[in-house]
């Protein structure tokens, strides 16, 4: 019991920003916050916070064991509304946001059958590139495609995703294929706007991930568009294996320097931190991760 109020309180402060927040929340002193965080970082043995008599602020630990903690509390308020709801069923409006070309191949086309099991939500379905604000802009859920760095976001991984390097055999056939990264700068790489959310090519080089600027005469701020443009031989481009597989298995597309992949951009479901999890929610963040474990549902889309 001692670890899990040390374990909620560090979550309080993080959040809130400063120990006398987390205090009013929980209705003790802040002295008793204070020393909740002294034994937690001495039970681990490392720093989590740096503490003025003002503000917080987060470690490189502190920061990684939040986004644990927070996963880990979301997990269990998601098994306490499960008992307590019992047999509830979910309703009310769900507003769901995703990236648009995911979110036409992976999300759109599952919700027909999700509304089928759950006739008493009505939902509305945004389809955007940028990173929107859940809280300022009413989104229940949003499909992200990327490590979670909000701190105030909670987030549930539905299914992994890498990114790899494709191109169609007729532009191998007349300019060969690049061997190590830097060989990209002599290559037609169809890449996004500079000023969009991708600043270049991630690669795994010498032991760490390396981030290049690429460049071609074919520019275009939507992926779908970069992915025809492949197939049609035009160039390079950096796409995730959602998109592409279909494509690689046919033949139309091939990999290259899949020996500098870096980690993927996992898939993952985020909401905002609250205190119980509506169960619309959780009925649609359930319905997506069993539909995406499936074994063969990757293979076929």
């Amino acid at each position: 019991m001692d670890h899990f109020k040390q374990i909620s309180t560090f979550v309080e402060a993080a959040t809130r920003g400063s120990l006398s927040a987390a205090a009013r929340a929980e209705g003790i002193a802040p002295a008793m916050i204070g020393r909740r965080l002294d034994a937690l970082e001495q039970r681990l043995g490392v720093k989590l916070l740096q503490r003025t008599t003002r503000k917080i602020a987060l470690t490189n630990e502190g920061a990684a064991f939040l986004e644990d903690c927070q996963r880990i509390l979301a997990d269990l308020e998601d098994a306490e509304s499960a008992v307590a709801a019992g047999s509830a069923r979910a309703s009310g409006h769900l507003s769901i946001s995703a990236p648009a070309g995911f979110g036409r191949m992976h999300v759109a086309p599952l919700l027909p059958s999700f509304l089928a099991e759950h006739r008493d939500i009505a939902l509305n379905l945004n389809l955007n590139d940028r990173l929107v604000d859940l809280i300022g802009e009413g989104i229940d859920v949003a499909i992200r495609i990327a490590t979670l760095a909000d701190s105030n976001l909670v987030g549930v991984k539905l299914a992994d995703n890498k990114r790899v390097v494709v191109v169609a055999p007729s532009y191998l056939k007349k300019n060969g294929a690049p061997q190590v990264p830097d060989d990209l700068a002599g290559h037609n790489c169809l890449a996004l706007p500079s000023d969009g959310s991708q600043r270049g090519w991630t690669f795994r080089q010498n032991g760490k991930n390396i981030t290049l600027k690429v460049a071609g005469n074919m520019v275009c701020n939507d992926g779908e568009v970069l992915h025809h443009w492949a197939l049609a031989g035009r160039g390079l481009a950096w796409r995730s294996m959602w998109e592409v597989r279909s494509a690689l298995e046919s033949g139309q597309l091939v990999t290259v320097l899949d020996e500098f992949a870096a980690p993927g951009n996992d898939i993952y479901a985020v909401f905002a931190q609250r205190q119980h999890l509506p169960l619309r929610i959780r009925a649609f963040i359930d319905f997506l991760r069993h539909v995406y474990a499936q074994a063969d549902y990757w293979k076929k889309h």
